[in-house]
């Protein structure tokens, strides 16, 4: 059953025309994602659907009683209201406290905003996750989103997937987070020239049937060249000798990307990173860190040691607040730590994209702003000039010659980005790049970090990005520490997970009379069965440090080996297999920690 039918629907602003004459429908059970770049009219096609924007022509037809939710962009939340209201309208808390449903939606949107307060008194993002949780404890027929996973870190946006998939309303989302998209999506739409093109399955299914049709439109325009120059021949030399018919073969999707060698080089990055930066990159030495400068705020790092080495291209994981911000600024030498000690390599060449948009000339043209940096640049083997590295990250043609004042938010950001990467850094520490980028730019960007040489440091809820860029995962798990996630976002997800059910655990433990809580054996182990399973946890610590240590080594002996590539490659190998086995001893150990109880 159709729950919104649009019947040659077109719509434009100015001379473009965002949608066409389209036709289409959503269905109740339809889980659809909508991609394309930005400013080509997704938010346009969805205000259609929604009714909130009269198309210019064409006719919407909505089912009787049908009933929408929608998240826009922007939030019409009363500020003089308490959160409470807002969210939970006249329910009595009786009522609203019962509900598991209920209750799971405020513990993982707004656990940490008290909902007596005023909504006036909200940040952005929070005023953000007020209206996503008012939207979720209602019933909808059709929910619509826009851009709902901005402000919400990794762990929240993890949640919101697996909720949105469990509820029955149909699902209409724009968004630019790819893994987000794979994981509520059965559908894809594409708004492209004013047309939207259907496909089945989530991102990763949209994108190589793109491929397949680009394929097939290849072969199909190759075959029509091929039937002109026969019809030319015939014409010049009368007809010609009987030929058989060319037979084009349709391939299966993985065959698409089968011959595809890996998205980056690592052991040539490695050796050219190498080759720029030395052995040190940067070395923590029993560093301490408060969010806050020293001693203030929220404990950030706590007596840590770490270090950061040539070609690492890490990805950085957190909640909201546990100081992965905090952390690049410490790298940047924007903040000093509360003691310890940071070791910069010398020849460290730094580019730091914050969360600030830098203060840009807004007389300047575009290309002038990147020019002034460098008209060339070297990434990888290859040299690009200014206006081509803008073309790539979405500066087409006569954008190049914008006036920087008239740029929106997510364009000055691009351009920000870009004039780092033209200062032909080293070392790069991204704080959320992929705000406001387009999913083709975005592509752009990974494309161009690929074959980008040097130490990459990444914070970013875009769990795609973070995994499509990064080599490996460290987390701040709240513990003072920078913990390695041979498992990724996955092994984040599960450690989150089981530190809230110790938590948990630890707050209905038995007390005693001051209140403290009162050690208990784990539930249905013997004495004997909890000294064994102790003995194990500490042999598999003790092989899990020795694994830090050879892997610090590798990369030691991998700087060291820079210049030759065939011990780079040799080592190399090693690394991959001694984090496959260090991955698979602290499996071993979530296992004797989670019967411990621990």
């Amino acid at each position: 059953m159709n729950l919104v039918n649009l019947e040659s629907v077109s719509h434009a602003y100015g001379p473009k025309p965002l949608l066409d004459k389209v036709s289409l429908g959503v269905e109740a059970a339809d889980r659809i994602g909508v991609v394309g770049r930005n400013g080509d009219g997704k938010t346009t096609l969805i205000s259609v659907i929604a009714g909130t924007l009269k198309p210019d022509g064409g006719r919407v037809t909505h089912n009787r009683g049908l009933r929408i939710g929608v998240l826009s962009q922007r939030d019409d939340l009363d500020p003089a209201l308490e959160v409470r209201r807002v969210v939970l309208g006249d329910r009595a808390e009786h009522e609203w406290a019962a509900d598991q449903a209920v209750r799971e939606i405020l513990a993982n949107l707004l656990g940490d905003i008290e909902l007596s307060a005023k909504v006036g008194e909200l940040s952005g993002g929070e005023r953000r996750r007020t209206a996503l949780a008012r939207l979720l404890i209602d019933e909808h027929d059709l929910v619509i989103l826009d851009e709902p996973t901005n402000h919400l870190d990794i762990e929240a946006i993890a949640w919101l997937a697996g909720h949105l998939s469990a509820r029955r309303s149909a699902l209409l989302v724009v968004t630019h987070d790819r893994w987000f998209l794979d994981a509520v999506s059965t559908r894809t739409w594409e708004v492209v020239d004013g047309t939207v093109q259907r496909y089945e399955g989530g991102y990763a299914a949209y994108v190589l049937a793109k491929a397949e049709r680009a394929r097939i439109a290849r072969a199909t325009e190759e075959r029509r060249q091929n039937l002109m120059r026969k019809e030319i021949a015939w014409l010049r030399r009368g007809p010609p000798a009987r030929t058989s018919k060319p037979k084009f073969r349709v391939e299966a999707a993985q065959a698409l990307i089968a011959d595809e060698p890996p998205a980056r080089n690592t052991v040539e990055l490695v050796k050219f990173a190498s080759a720029r930066l030395g052995r040190t990159v940067y070395d923590l030495e029993d560093v301490t860190l408060h969010a806050g400068g020293p001693g203030e705020g929220p404990l950030v790092l706590d007596r840590c040691t770490w270090q950061f080495g040539p070609g690492d291209r890490i990805g950085l994981i957190g909640v909201n607040g546990s100081g992965k911000s905090s952390v690049l600024r410490l790298l940047a030498d924007w903040v000093r730590p509360d003691s310890g000690r940071i070791v910069r390599g010398k020849t460290v060449r730094l580019a730091y994209l914050s969360q600030e948009i830098a203060e840009l000339d807004p007389a300047r043209r575009v290309l002038e702003t990147v020019e002034e940096i460098r008209k060339f640049v070297q990434v990888g083997k290859r040299e690009w000039t200014a206006s081509q590295l803008l073309e790539r990250l979405g500066f087409r043609g006569d954008a190049q010659w914008k006036v920087v004042g008239d740029l929106s938010g997510g364009e000055r950001r691009r351009l920000q980005l870009l004039r780092l990467l033209m200062d032909d850094p080293n070392v790069l520490l991204l704080d959320e790049p992929t705000n406001d980028l387009d999913i083709e730019t975005l592509n752009e960007l990974e494309d161009l970090l690929d074959g980008w040489p040097g130490t990459l440091i990444l914070v970013s809820h875009d769990r795609y990005f973070l995994e499509r860029v990064t080599d490996r995962s460290v987390a701040l798990l709240g513990d003072g520490r920078l913990s390695l996630l041979p498992g990724g976002v996955d092994e984040y997800l599960q450690r989150r997970s089981a530190g809230a059910a110790v938590t948990a655990r630890a707050g209905s433990a038995p007390q005693d009379a001051g209140g403290e809580p009162v050690a208990e054996a784990p539930a249905g182990l013997s004495a004997k069965e909890e000294r064994e399973l102790r003995k194990e946890l500490s042999r598999l610590e003790r092989q899990l440090d020795k694994f830090g240590e050879r892997e610090a080594a590798l990369h030691a002996q991998m700087a060291d080996a820079a210049a030759d590539y065939g011990r780079l490659a040799t080592l190399d190998a090693e690394l991959k297999d001694l984090r496959g086995r260090k991955e698979s001893v602290e499996l071993e150990w979530l296992e004797v920690a989670d019967k411990l109880g621990e």
